[in-house]
């Protein structure tokens, strides 16, 4: 048990606020100038986290915080405020439950590194409607749809793969269902990799923040790669194509893949490591989760 007096678990706080601001406050500023932002708003769109929340510091189990005020999921104990399982909400342990066995079977599997990101082409295959219509699409319409027609599609995340159109889902590999989950997700899957910061917050108050942030820096990597690779233009936001229907942009596509496969593996352990500390306090590695 760590014992942080005021000033060392306040600084600890302003550290996590400072890190993170990076992020919220221009994603504040775009919402007062009400400017889209197709790589970015993701983050705190499609995530369901909010910038307050994302600033928000919680110091995890097995700290004790001298001067911090109660909130929920702690208590107060000999003038220091600590996580407190029993006092968590009751959905935590369903979520960790899940939680857990999700990141144990994704971890247990080899990446896949062969989907290229066909998910974002498919995502605006043979509709006049594309998700980001404001953005042009590099390759036009027929174009696109070529490259989605001469690759193979092999999408294993439900929840990219429920944003395919009509016309492309019968191109995929697989069919992947939410009951599925556990069974399809894999380490190279972009969009399983960004979903480790889900995991993370879901898990919140336990968490401490700073591997919720630690996942939150990853995820914004990896969005960055997942809409570089994307069909859209986006050279006008900064970021230079990685042209995944050329086999040297399918190279670098691949080895982006695999570098975040490692970069997410430490993070899934330590998540996996608090979701046993909040369904068995005690006997699991909680400094694991730290």
């Amino acid at each position: 048990m760590i014992l942080l007096d005021e000033p060392a678990w306040r600084a600890r706080e302003a550290a996590h606020r400072a890190r993170v601001a990076r992020w919220t406050g221009p994603h504040r500023e775009r919402r007062r100038r009400d400017e889209a932002h197709p790589v970015l708003d993701f983050l705190f769109t499609y995530y369901s986290h909010r910038p307050a929340q994302l600033e928000q510091w919680h110091p995890g189990p097995d700290v004790r915080c001298a001067g911090l005020a109660p909130r929920p999921g702690y208590r107060c104990d000999g003038g220091a405020t600590v996580l407190d399982p029993a006092a968590l909400p009751p959905r935590l342990r369903a979520t960790a439950r899940f939680v857990r066995e999700l990141l144990v079977a994704t971890a247990g599997r080899p990446p896949r590194l062969s989907c290229f990101g066909l998910h974002e082409w498919a995502m605006v295959y043979r509709t006049p409607r594309p998700r980001h219509a404001a953005v042009p699409l590099r390759l036009g319409a027929a174009g696109t749809d070529a490259v989605v027609e001469a690759l193979p599609v092999q999408c294993t995340h439900h929840d990219a793969f429920r944003f395919f159109t009509a016309a492309a889902r019968p191109r995929n590999a697989i069919q992947p269902t939410r009951a599925e989950q556990v069974a399809n997700e894999q380490p190279g899957c972009l969009h399983a990799t960004m979903d480790v910061y889900k995991w993370a917050y879901k898990l919140a108050p336990a968490t401490p923040s700073e591997l919720v942030a630690d996942c939150f820096a990853l995820a914004v990597d990896v969005r960055e790669l997942d809409m570089r690779a994307s069909p859209y233009d986006l050279t006008a936001y900064g970021y230079d194509p990685v042209p995944i229907e050329t086999p040297s942009g399918r190279a670098v596509y691949a080895r982006a893949q695999a570098g975040f496969a490692r970069r997410a593996a430490p993070l899934r352990e330590r998540l996996a490591a608090l979701c046993g500390w909040i369904l068995a306090p005690g006997t699991s590695d909680d400094s694991a989760a730290r």
